[in-house]
């Protein structure tokens, strides 16, 4: 018995393995527990039972180039990011999004606006110039939808959703600060 309290169980092992770098919790069944050996501080609880991927707290964090929507945001919020999620390997498409949510590609307001549809908060697609309108002024609490007359994208629970970025075109959630000069900041009422 002594000679197992100093061994990882294999499947623990194999868990730990598969999870990316950062990640301190295995979910087993619908049960989240921290991995042998992780601090519970250093990386995102995940979570089970919600329709898309979610950890605890209330900041979304990017795991593999998928938001996870924070288990302590309102609804409306975690289906931006479920929605968003959706969008991720779709390529740039100047216009797209714009004649209908549903398009084989998607410029940067075409993807802000499907993502909020997806969270009930939009009921048509917006240009950049529209977002420069839309909702209320300043930034939200959880969204917040930065527009130009030639450029927009959004951050939703900490997380940027964008089209432009390092790395590959297209809508993305992209992990380097945004640029924010001379954009209108504007957030869905209540959000």
């Amino acid at each position: 018995m002594a000679r197992s309290r100093f061994r990882m169980p294999a499947l623990a092992f194999l868990v730990a393995c598969a999870l990316p770098s950062g990640a301190s919790a295995a979910t087993l069944g619908g049960v989240t527990a921290p991995l042998p050996g992780a601090a519970q501080t250093t990386g995102p609880i995940v979570l089970k039972g919600q329709p898309g991927p979610t950890v605890s707290g209330r900041r979304g964090v990017l795991i593999g180039g998928v938001g996870y929507a924070p288990a302590k945001a309102p609804d409306a919020v975690k289906r931006v990011i479920w929605a968003a999620n959706k969008l991720r390997h779709k390529p740039y498409k100047w216009g797209g999004g714009h004649g209908s949510f549903g398009d084989s590609g998607y410029d940067c307001s075409g993807s802000v606006s499907y993502a909020l549809h997806g969270g009930g908060l939009l009921d048509s697609p917006l240009d950049s110039r529209g977002f420069m309108r839309w909702g209320k002024g300043g930034a939200g609490r959880w969204i917040t939808v930065y527009a130009t007359d030639g450029h927009a994208y959004m951050i939703v629970a900490g997380l940027r959703f964008d089209t432009s970025g390092a790395g590959e075109h297209g809508p993305r959630w992209r992990p380097e600060p945004p640029w924010e000069r001379n954009f209108r900041a504007r957030h869905p009422a209540g959000l």
